[in-house]
């Protein structure tokens, strides 16, 4: 059983940040303390005896250097790291992102247990699959059945739609023990999908699990099964949002607000749109949906002090959870994003895949 997430322990930046490929972490100047209060001036803010509030995004955000970028090697280079999924368990931080090698796509996972060593960690890309095409994972806790799962999107040929895939395993710390890819929902004639979708994402609450999915063409959809079933039984395929958005929709339980918070990516250069609603089967209302106005996009965020400018794209992030588990709950009041970063400049003739992607944070901070 995993411990209770600590939560995010990772530091202001100071001017001493590391650039380039092996940007890194230097000097810490404030630390969010890992029961999740804020402790900054030696004082301790704490929420508790308070009404809920709604739910406001932040109006302005400071990014990373880079943390995690290709690493460099002979053997099945990479040219982007991207989608991180993350959780924090005995100590350390578990990475699982999309690697861009050569002919394939695939998911490499690295662990550390401070900030400022990932980007040194030891890298390890999955053996789950023997599909050229396997990503944009997420990882969480299940907690009735005792086992870490693996969700992603998957390749096969054939198949009309990609597989929903997953791998279990009893101990995240060890990336060798994941099992091979098996399909939640498998492309074939009985799956219950309108659209094939990608960038599958799990959330559950008590009775149900719920199945998010985004189809590039402005529209989310949501299909469900009964918690006790899962990762069995998915149907009830259903529209749950239309609107102008585009890909990796990621869908959060809000601690203290009985409410929950879906961030969607938009196109182009690229940037994040947030909405929440009372249930997961409910309507999505939007609360930061516009460039001008983002949950997280080039109009509100900067680098933090020292740190050289590096990106104006916010693409493809994981909130750091308040916790590991299926429920996937996140503090509202100590939001970061783990997030893929680069110059739009820099995507000028270029191809998609083609794209340097890297992974750093964005914390709020007062505008």
């Amino acid at each position: 059983m995993p411990t209770r997430q600590h939560v995010f322990d990772f530091m202001i930046l100071g001017a001493a940040f590391l650039q380039g490929l092996a940007g890194s972490v230097a000097e810490p100047s404030r630390v969010l303390a890992q029961d999740g209060t804020n402790r900054e001036g030696g004082r301790r803010h704490d929420l508790r005896n308070t009404e809920p509030a709604e739910f406001k995004a932040p109006a302005m955000w400071e990014y990373s250097a880079p943390l995690i970028a290709p690493e460099r090697r002979d053997h099945e280079p990479s040219r982007a790291q991207k989608d991180p999924t993350l959780v924090f368990h005995d100590g350390k931080w578990h990475v699982f992102m999309t690697v861009k090698l050569p002919g394939r796509s695939a998911i490499e996972y690295c662990s550390f247990e401070k900030w400022e060593d990932a980007d040194r960690s030891r890298r390890t890309i999955l053996k789950v699959s023997d599909s050229d095409y396997y990503c944009a994972a997420q990882v969480f806790y299940f907690s009735p059945h005792g086992k870490w799962y693996l969700v992603y999107q998957m390749g096969v040929p054939g198949a009309k739609k990609m597989w929903v895939a997953y791998s279990t395993t009893r101990d995240v710390a060890k990336p060798e023990s994941w099992t091979r890819a098996k399909p939640i929902l498998d492309g074939g004639p009985e799956d219950p999908r309108q659209a094939g979708g990608l960038d599958y994402w799990i959330i559950c609450d008590d009775r149900r699990a719920y199945l998010f999915l985004t189809s590039l063409n402005g529209k989310m959809w949501r299909l469900w099964t009964a918690i006790e079933d899962f990762p069995d039984g998915f149907d009830h395929c259903r529209l749950a949002l239309e609107a102008k958005i585009f890909e990796a929709s990621h869908t959060y339980r809000l601690k203290g607000q009985d409410k929950y918070l879906t961030i969607i990516e938009e196109n182009g250069r690229r940037y994040y749109k947030a909405y929440v609603a009372d249930r997961l089967d409910g309507q999505w209302t939007p609360v930061a949906d516009t460039a001008e106005n983002p949950f997280a996009g080039w109009k509100n965020i900067r680098p933090a002090r020292g740190v050289e400018p590096w990106t104006d794209n916010v693409s493809h992030g994981e909130l750091i959870r308040d916790g590991n588990d299926q429920t996937l709950t996140v503090d509202p009041g100590n939001l970061r994003l783990v997030f893929q970063g680069m110059f739009d400049k820099d995507k000028a003739g270029k191809g998609y895949g083609q794209f340097s992607w890297r992974i750093g944070i964005l914390r709020p901070v007062a505008p």
